[in-house]
């Protein structure tokens, strides 16, 4: 194990009495200021680098084949470098950097640098930037941590305090990402120390708190996503939930080992310099860029369209098609990005498409399939990642959609179940262990 001082998950509630426990909780206010700040700071960022991608597109559909090569180069540039700053400069940056975290608080490794901040904003900023597949929260969650874990550091906190801060850090993280600051505080709890602690928890709740506090200064408190107000699902169409969720979870098993797949493909091209194959990469997202620049980058407008009804439902399947496939090869590439934010886009298409299917099949029910889409968010993640609460109220908080709590419910309890049956583990159980040394260290 790294070595700590004492046993964090022995820790008490008042572990150094109730002085301690209040300073813990200013320093988790203060952490979570500094991931809201920041947090913000990148998704405007990644906003501003969205609109300067789709400008160069445009203008350079006027140069014919001279903009084609543009295009192609620059997103594959941008690639190529932001997988040198991981390699060069933090290893410990690459991907989502969620599994990082996970093992940092087992005990399993050592925080990361400092130095893993700008790394991850700069190289996020530039995968993202470039069209990448690649989800905000996981730089956001990490660089959360980092901040929280520099808090600690700075006024001389031990490690069971400095592991309670990064916790709460990076919920402050995810919180900021998505505009929501409950899901943020249950991430930490259902996901990263999968246990009800106290001191975590109050940490957690605090840190969140101030985050989306600094956050909404700069981003608005707006949902993320704009939805038409939903009514109650009616008693007959509440078993069609169960029966979504089932294939939810089939398809989330089909997407957790295609992303493993696809990384292990990509391992055995180790003799190629990381540089060539986020280059690679890049240069592909290009060409569908430069095809359907719709289609590429973080994805939140394509799940903005499946959830306002605006998406015409023929090009949903093959859209779902290409954005599953993106997602496995833009993760793959060794760039600073998560999976959240494509799992949403993924789930609101297949839960909208199921929807529609279920209107024509049963036309006497009254079925919405923006609803479906809206319960396919929290449904898919809850299959691929576990942790069904998060996915419930992120989908809510996203999408201020209270109406589809209970079908939501009903979704991620059989979403959950399917992988479970096929003993299919969670995704970041499995992205951990890939990351894990192979022996512990003293």
């Amino acid at each position: 194990m790294i070595a700590s001082e004492d046993d964090p998950n022995k820790a008490p509630l008042l572990a150094d009495g109730g002085g301690g426990l209040l300073t813990l909780a200013l320093l988790a206010l203060v952490a979570g200021a500094l991931a809201g700040l920041v947090g913000a700071i990148f998704r405007l960022a990644l906003a501003e680098a969205d609109s300067v991608r789709n400008a160069l597109i445009a203008w350079a559909h006027g140069r014919a084949a001279l903009g084609f090569a543009f295009v192609l180069t620059g997103c594959g540039v941008a690639s190529a470098v932001a997988a040198g700053l991981v390699r060069r400069y933090s290893p410990q940056a690459h991907g989502s950097g969620i599994p990082h975290v996970e093992a940092v608080l087992r005990g399993k490794l050592p925080p990361a640098p400092f130095l893993l901040i700008p790394v991850k904003f700069m190289g996020g900023l530039l995968a993202i930037g470039a069209g990448l597949a690649l989800g905000r929260e996981g730089p956001s969650v990490q660089m959360g941590a980092s901040l929280a874990h520099l808090v600690g550091k700075t006024f001389d906190r031990r490690w069971a305090d400095c592991r309670v801060l990064i916790a709460a850090g990076a919920g402050a993280g995810l919180a900021t990402a998505f505009n929501a600051p409950i899901a943020g505080a249950v991430f930490v709890l259902e996901e990263l120390v999968q246990r009800f602690e106290h001191r975590i928890a109050i940490a957690a709740l605090t840190a969140s708190a101030a985050a989306i506090t600094v956050a909404r200064v700069l981003l608005g408190d707006a949902p993320d996503f704009s939805v038409a107000a939903l009514p109650h699902e009616d008693a007959a169409t509440r078993p069609l939930y169960f029966v979504f969720g089932a294939f939810a979870g089939l398809v989330a098993v089909a997407y957790n080992r295609a992303l493993l797949a696809t990384m292990a493909a990509a391992n055995r091209l180790s003799r190629l310099p990381v540089e060539l194959r986020a280059g690679l990469v890049g240069v592909a997202v290009g060409v569908l860029a430069w095809l359907v620049p719709g289609l590429v980058g973080g994805g939140d407008n394509i799940t903005q369209g499946v959830l306002a009804g605006t998406t015409q439902l023929m090009l949903i399947p093959a859209a779902f098609l290409i954005r599953f496939a993106l997602g496995e090869v833009s993760y793959a590439a060794g760039t600073p990005g998560g999976l959240f934010a494509p799992m949403l886009v993924l789930g609101a298409q297949f839960g909208f498409l199921c929807g529609a299917a279920s209107r024509v099949l049963l036309p006497d029910l009254n079925i919405q399939p923006e609803g479906f889409a809206v319960v396919g968010m929290a449904a898919f993640f809850a299959g691929v990642v576990r942790a069904p609460i998060t996915g419930l109220v992120l989908a809510t908080e996203m999408t201020n959609s209270v109406s589809m709590l209970l079908p939501m419910l009903s979704a991620c309890a059989t979403a959950m179940l399917t992988p479970a049956l096929i003993g299919d583990p969670p995704i970041y159980e499995s992205l951990r262990e890939r990351g894990e040394p192979t022996e512990k260290r003293d």
